[in-house]
């Protein structure tokens, strides 16, 4: 994760499942009037998207991605698992583009489990009774669990240690939305157990500055303070350690406009869209650029 030597700006994107249609809709914005990021970072619902920002192309992804995953939603005996991994197989961007040599350096965050009692519990039938435990937790500011055996772990299509390739991507977008409490199916990347960044990385802007990075835009699917993770004992504010961080949020919960984390109706999921438009269209913001 080494910044170009010329140009500073990362773009760091949240979680938050079908509320990710806000941040698409923010990043669709920014393509429109030409800024375009050295590194574009995401996490969980937050990738694919992103993932064709980094291709200049997440106005060609549009609505259409999130309204093809709420007609899955409709359908019999389909869960979040199904549905995520039919979007990967079937809205991720091209490879050739993504993976070229000129292409902006792309980040997924994860949450790597470490040891072999947390992957005897997230990798097995036990998952979704762990998860709601940690919901619990979350909402009570408890983290042990967390720092006892998740490490967050950020794959780069420029990092040789944690690379991202057309061999991974598929499996690493997948680990990074895979929540326990409502994902059946495991993940693994090259046959290690891992699970939705959120656990460890709610939206990975902070990383982007202890990379080096000096100016950040930040992407919230929330209309309230963001958090380093889903556990809330750290927020993301708009300064740190020097590098300036713009964070742009919807005014509202999305739940206001029919778009929860995993219900979603199409036309609440048409109005968050063009909420994150609306709100994505801040260019004359001192100190960004456009190119």
């Amino acid at each position: 994760m080494t910044p170009h030597p010329k140009k500073s700006l990362a773009i760091a994107c949240a979680s938050g499942s079908f509320k990710g249609a806000f941040a698409h809709g923010v990043l669709s914005a920014l393509e429109t009037a030409g800024i375009v990021a050295d590194v574009y970072a995401a996490a969980s619902s937050s990738v694919l998207p992103t993932a064709w920002a980094a291709i200049g192309k997440a106005n060609q992804l549009g609505v259409n991605y999130w309204l093809a995953g709420a007609k899955y939603l409709q359908q019999p005996d389909i869960g979040m698992s199904k549905i995520v991994l039919g979007g990967i197989a079937n809205f991720s961007p091209p490879k050739t583009e993504l993976f070229a040599a000129d292409t902006p350096e792309f980040i997924i965050a994860t949450s790597a489990v470490i040891t072999e009692e947390a992957a005897s519990e997230t990798q097995t039938h036990k998952a979704r009774r762990l998860g709601r435990k940690l919901l619990v937790a979350a909402a009570k500011k408890q983290r042990t669990w967390v720092d006892e055996h998740l490490q967050i772990e950020l794959f780069s299509t420029k990092n040789n240690k944690l690379h991202l390739n057309a061999s991974n991507f598929d499996e690493v977008t997948y680990a990074s939305s895979r929540m326990l409490h409502a994902w059946d199916i495991p993940a693994w990347i090259n046959q290690k157990p891992y699970i939705d960044a959120s656990y460890t990385c709610m939206c990975p802007a902070i990383e982007m500055v202890k990379a080096g990075y000096q100016k950040v835009i930040v992407i919230s699917n929330e209309p309230g303070v963001l958090y380093r993770d889903m556990f809330q004992l750290e927020e993301i504010s708009e300064h740190y350690n020097g590098a300036d961080i713009y964070i742009i949020k919807p005014d509202m919960d999305t739940k206001e406009l029919g778009v929860d984390f995993t219900d979603a109706s199409v036309e609440g999921l048409i109005a968050v869209y063009q909420h994150g438009l609306e709100k994505g269209r801040y260019i004359k913001k001192p100190g960004f650029y456009a190119k």
